[in-house]
């Protein structure tokens, strides 16, 4: 919504720096990925690995055990929450964000009411509760359970109304580094035990904590940006109560924009290293305008059809496309790279390889794993 008031402008650059600076993208922050994490708000985790790949480019030092234990030990978790996507959170932040966009999860079952004619709602949460309580299920299972009960229901149906429904967490080893396995589902509260008694949905001064921290990881931000990340609506009357705690700026279109006050916002100019960044990252997903990071030229050339690929940061903007091959790395550019700028690239890669591939373990100076530039669809 464009301003009425006159407020400073932030330019293009101007909040790719900011949102950078927030997602620990201009330099590797020395934080746990347990902090970081919980810094981001979460990590997309449609995909198994893109989590890992997510904390390679923002932490000093990670290494996939880190969030591998994380997750064994239950201090984080994968779970349907923003967007109806799948995403890994501390253990805290399930808790109080499942909740949260728990409306637009009620709404998303509203879209299959067709094959759920004659099933009561309730009924089939409960059901589904404990048929998940007693054991960690598959949703095959929880869909062939639920077809007892109501056996003219549309099968699919059924069992997105189960996930929409409960709080339903990917169990271990699904999702961890090296060892995933099949997707089993059992209720937030059960994987957590005592942690995870149930919580209602925030309100009031709830609602306002999210905002906060919610700026703090991608903003500054509009209130369409919050709603787009989140999944959500009507979200401004948050931002009205918490208007006399925030900076307010504009964009160059005149869309009224919140942040933290002591939020950093580095200069325009601030050097931005490559990044390869993994499949779903939310640094391309949790603004309404992404333009702060993807120029209107490349819109769309990170998807095709329902596949998302993996992505590559020059400067600060998305810049071209990247994916594994058996001997390293291949990288798309979409347009002209200086030889500095060529050289980062190759440098950045190489650290990737090192860190999270098999390619890299085993390189060496007889054996190294490389970098390329070409098309990632040959």
């Amino acid at each position: 919504m464009a301003s009425r008031t006159t407020h400073p402008v932030l330019d293009t650059r101007s909040l790719n720096r900011a949102t950078l600076a927030r997602q620990l993208l201009l330099s590797r922050a020395e934080l746990s990925a347990r902090d970081a994490v919980e810094h981001l708000l979460g990590l997309q985790a449609q995909n198994v690995k893109p989590p890992y790949f997510q904390l390679h480019a923002r932490l000093a030092g990670f290494r996939p055990a880190e969030l591998a234990g994380l997750m064994e030990s239950r201090q984080v978790v994968r779970m349907v929450t923003m967007r109806s996507t799948i995403h890994t959170h501390t253990a805290e932040d399930a808790l109080t964000l499942r909740p949260l966009v728990q409306p637009a999860r009620d709404r998303e079952v509203n879209y299959f009411r067709k094959g759920l004619v004659g099933v009561d709602l309730g009924r089939l949460a409960k059901t589904a509760r404990a048929f998940v309580e007693a054991e960690p299920r598959t949703m095959g299972e929880i869909r062939e359970e639920l077809l007892k009960q109501w056996p003219d229901a549309d099968p699919q149906s059924l069992a997105v109304a189960a996930r929409c429904r409960l709080p339903l967490v990917q169990v271990t080893p699904r999702g961890v580094w090296g060892r995933s396995g099949q997707v089993r589902l059992t209720t937030l509260d059960t994987w957590l035990g005592e942690a995870g008694a149930g919580r209602d949905a925030p309100t009031g001064s709830g609602v306002d904590e999210v905002v906060l921290r919610y700026l703090g990881a991608f903003g500054p931000a509009s209130v369409k940006d919050m709603q787009t990340w989140a999944g959500l609506t009507r979200l401004r009357e948050a931002f009205e109560r918490l208007r006399p705690r925030l900076a307010v700026f504009q964009d160059e279109n005149g869309v009224e924009l919140f942040d933290l006050p002591d939020a950093p916002r580095p200069d325009a100019d601030t050097p931005a290293p490559p990044r390869f960044l993994p499949e779903f990252d939310n640094l391309l997903l949790s603004h309404t305008d992404r333009t702060r990071v993807l120029a209107p030229e490349h819109k769309g050339r990170s998807w095709r059809g329902n596949q998302a690929f993996c992505t590559l940061l020059v400067d600060g903007f998305l810049a071209g496309l990247w994916k594994p091959d058996g001997s390293g790395l291949t990288v798309e550019l979409f347009g002209t790279a200086s030889k500095a700028q060529r050289d980062e690239i190759v440098a950045e890669g190489e650290s990737l390889l090192a860190a999270m591939t098999e390619a890299g373990a085993e390189g060496g100076p007889g054996n190294p794993a490389s970098v390329r530039f070409g098309s990632i669809h040959d």
